[in-house]
């Protein structure tokens, strides 16, 4: 049986939560049973999912707008780059049938009713999820989380040292609330997500699927990542080239299978500038921590967009 799921994104501030909401709505595995967004304009992040279900026609799944605020991102990245795909908000809102205004309490909703344990998978700063524990801490016995979260051993652009990742440093309280409740928790890391990109032949083929298949899930990606590139004012060669950095397919990927990952059980505590430090006074989780079989990954997660 596919395992339910609930992703909670921060999508349209970069644009591999786009990517990550292709590969989850194309994993058989997986049972989407509801998104919540969470972050900054929180109602523009819902259009934009949205408009993404309904064009793939899964307006089977609702969405819950969640809590927003200020954000802690570069001006470039702080305002909607993927505007130009949603259109009006309003619109792409009214097209969907089910948008719910407290996505935290849909959340706990959900778990709670769900026949069977939930994974709610974090691509975001865990704001909403910390939330949820605070209002329904039961939760804990219905569901696990899988996240993309934090910077163990290595930093950005494969750094030698660890660093403050953006998804805990944005609510380190929230990512400590969330990261140490008493249920299962598996996180990415930037030592694995932070070095996965699709280039190459890999790319080129994703590309080639795109142009020849207008309205497909990878024509939208590629729509997406077009009027990004524009709006953070990035080459535009760059998108006949490769990806960006695709942290969070890798959590999608950790929610139904860790086969090409490298696994380790450590314990994990945040400190108070964003921090995942290493510590024996932590809460154990599973950490993905490298690779054993990248080729397998990337191969997969082109499947898994093509569609």
């Amino acid at each position: 049986m596919a395992r339910s799921v609930i992703l909670d994104t921060d999508i349209g501030s970069d644009i591999d939560d786009t990517w990550a909401l292709a590969m989850l709505l194309a994993s058989p595995e997986l049972n989407l049973q509801l998104i919540t967004t969470v972050s900054g304009d929180t109602r523009h992040r819902a259009a934009l999912c949205a408009r993404l279900l309904t064009a793939a026609g899964r307006q089977d799944v609702p969405i819950g707008i969640g809590i927003g605020g200020p954000l802690k991102l570069p001006p470039v990245l702080s305002g909607t780059p993927q505007a130009a795909f949603v259109g009006s908000d309003d619109a792409a809102l009214s097209a969907h049938s089910m948008v719910h205004g407290d996505g935290v309490d849909e959340m706990i909703t959900m778990i709670l009713t769900a026949p069977a344990p939930v994974t709610v998978i974090a691509i975001g700063p865990l704001t909403n999820i910390a939330e949820a524990l605070r209002r329904c801490p039961q939760i804990v016995e219905r569901a696990s989380l899988v996240g993309m979260h934090g910077s163990v051993r290595v930093g950005y652009r494969g750094a030698t040292a660890p660093t403050p990742e953006y998804n805990v440093f944005a609510d380190i309280p929230a990512a400590r609330a969330a990261l140490s409740a008493a249920w299962d928790v598996c996180i990415t890391p930037l030592d694995s997500c932070g070095s996965v990109v699709l280039k190459g032949d890999a790319y080129q083929q994703f590309c080639a699927y795109a142009r020849s298949h207008p309205g497909s899930m990878a024509s939208m990606v590629l729509e997406n990542y077009r009027a990004w590139l524009a709006a953070v004012g990035a080459p535009a060669n760059r998108l006949l080239k490769r990806s960006t950095t695709l942290y969070d397919t890798v959590a999608i990927y950790l929610a139904f299978t860790r086969e090409a990952l490298t696994m380790e059980t450590l314990r994990i505590t945040i400190d108070d500038v964003g921090y995942t430090r290493e510590d024996a006074a932590g809460k154990a989780m599973q950490v993905a921590t490298g690779w054993r079989d990248t080729e397998a990954f990337g191969s997969l997660l082109l499947e898994r967009v093509c569609w």
